[in-house]
């Protein structure tokens, strides 16, 4: 096999190839995630809780939806990365894991009619929120590693899916950073004695958040469907280049959105 063919990857070469058994469990577990979050939303239409506000159906079904579509995208771009096969095993197990442990902590604390978030009223809510922080940790850690490779260039493709690849990430990095920013400041405000100030302000970021936190699948994908319509590589890139650009130009109009 030439040094070629060995780099350049497609989205069906990642169906044909036998997969890692953790790559089919990740897969697997976003799917779950996924219809996790279909079915709190159907949940939401026959029930008449609000949709707004710490304790309602909104957080299982979007937080079900994005993890679920996070780990998918995550099992399949990091199959992209140059890395050491049981490193990348490991990272990816405890980030699936850690995605499962996320969203069923949240709608445990959904279906109790409680906040999930900042809630430490009793000693069973504070250990949800407490697994909640450690699994935040977690998942920056792990996404943390993918993102070093893939900021390293380290990804098997052409330049056009290298640059999707690193851009995506670098935007990945953002949307923990946000989160980090939003749990920390709901954090202060309940230690400082007013949680109910926490749970209307310390989202403020979330248009910059659910922007920027998707933007590793959105820009992987522009670069194979340019492969798939059989474009030249000058081609691809330049479009990729374009794509990159836009997603820029909205995460900047996420930021300004969420600070105003």
């Amino acid at each position: 096999m030439t040094p070629t063919t060995r780099d350049t990857i497609s989205l069906a070469g990642l169906v044909r190839r036998e997969r890692p058994w953790v790559e089919t469990v990740a897969y697997a577990l976003g799917g779950f995630l996924l219809l996790s979050g279909v079915a709190h939303f159907v949940v939401f239409l026959v029930d008449d809780s609000p949709w707004a506000g710490p304790v309602s159906w909104r957080k299982p079904t979007t937080f079900g939806l994005s993890f679920g579509l996070t780990l998918l995208t995550v099992a399949w771009i990091s199959s992209m990365l140059i890395m050491n096969p049981r490193a990348r095993a490991w990272v990816l197990g405890i980030f699936a894991a850690v995605c499962v442990v996320e969203v069923a902590g949240i709608s445990i604390q959904a279906w109790r009619r409680v906040p999930s978030h900042f809630n430490t009223e009793t000693p069973f809510d504070t250990r949800i929120a407490m697994s909640l922080a450690i699994g935040g940790a977690l998942l920056a850690i792990t996404l943390g590693i993918l993102a070093f490779v893939a900021l390293r260039g380290r990804v098997r493709g052409g330049r056009d899916l290298v640059l999707a690849v690193r851009v995506g990430f670098a935007l990945l990095l953002v949307a923990l950073g946000t989160g980090v920013v939003m749990i920390a400041k709901g954090t202060t405000l309940v230690r400082e004695g007013d949680p109910q100030q926490a749970y209307q302000t310390a989202g403020f970021l979330e248009p910059l958040h659910g922007v920027t936190l998707h933007a590793v699948l959105v820009l992987p994908l522009v670069a194979e469907m340019t492969r798939w319509l059989g474009w030249p590589e000058r081609r691809r890139y330049r479009t990729v280049t374009v794509a990159c650009a836009v997603y820029l130009s909205t995460s900047l109009g996420a930021l300004a959105l969420s600070l105003t």
